[in-house]
């Protein structure tokens, strides 16, 4: 190993050590509308991290130009931080987001309350792009209609039973949506799209067929599916060895020692 490599190494520990973590905490709502009616039950705030309840970090809202924490109001109650609970009987709504004690914050998710006649049953939560999105118009009494749906200001077309399905949803299809019918208007409500998230790397196993038994002939040629394929370092490997290269003093000199007889010889 040449001095130079080392360096190149330290420098790859600097960067791995002091790389900032993305975080992937975002808020998760049940059910995934943004426009209840008043008087509806209850909707479930929570902070998760990749499926799990993300620790440290507390559900925030505003209303106007105010903003408060879970448990700060009687219709926004607490289980724990990262769990909430909206009353909806007595909830005006609002913008929601998960936020933790460093001011990191996750996407922001609009709920809306009506005390209208009808509303539009839309996705709270951005919705992948590819997938298909069901969009339902439904009144506060009584069964679904023949409804019209609109985004931003074009007419989509109508549902005989309320209902309208957005296939194959892009980038393109965001924007604000809302429902009539020949009465009543529901509230207008944004559609997020975004990209799905990209698969997992492959994982780069060792794979090892021993060598076949010889031949009569004497031969001990390997078949052609013989190999043995090395593991590519994984980050967090390299974490570790950055760790101990850079908090172990007696590991640098070692190295250091050995690189310095490599050098005479």
């Amino acid at each position: 190993m040449k001095t130079s490599s080392v360096s190149l190494l330290l420098g790859l520990c600097v960067l791995l050590l002091s790389a900032p973590t993305v975080s992937a905490v975002s808020l998760y709502v049940s059910p995934n509308h943004q426009q209840f009616f008043k008087g509806d039950r209850y909707v479930s705030l929570s902070c998760v991290d990749d499926g799990q309840t993300a620790d440290g970090w507390t559900v925030k809202r505003t209303r106007g130009v105010s903003t408060e924490g879970c448990g700060a109001a009687a219709d926004f109650r607490r289980f724990n931080n990262s769990f909430c609970v909206l009353d909806l009987s007595v909830s005006s709504g609002g913008s929601f987001w998960c936020e933790n004690s460093s001011g990191q914050k996750s996407d922001e998710v609009s709920i809306a309350v009506s005390e209208k006649q009808l509303i539009l049953e839309i996705p709270a939560l951005p919705v992948n792009t590819g997938s298909n999105v069901t969009l339902l118009c439904k009144p506060r009494n009584g069964s679904a209609k023949k409804s019209y749906f609109f985004k931003d200001e074009v007419k989509l077309g109508d549902g005989p039973e309320g209902k309208l399905i957005l296939h194959n949803v892009q980038q393109s299809d965001e924007g604000l949506y809302w429902c009539s019918t020949p009465i009543h208007q529901s509230p207008q409500s944004r559609l997020k799209v975004k990209e799905p998230p990209p698969p997992p790397p492959p994982h780069t196993t060792i794979m090892y067929t021993p060598s076949p038994s010889p031949s009569p002939s004497g031969n001990t040629e390997p078949s052609a599916s013989s190999s043995l394929r090395p593991r590519s370092p994984s980050v967090p490997v390299l974490r570790l060895f950055c760790h101990l290269l850079v908090f172990c003093p007696y590991f640098i000199s070692t190295i250091l020692l050995l690189l310095i007889c490599c050098s005479r010889k």
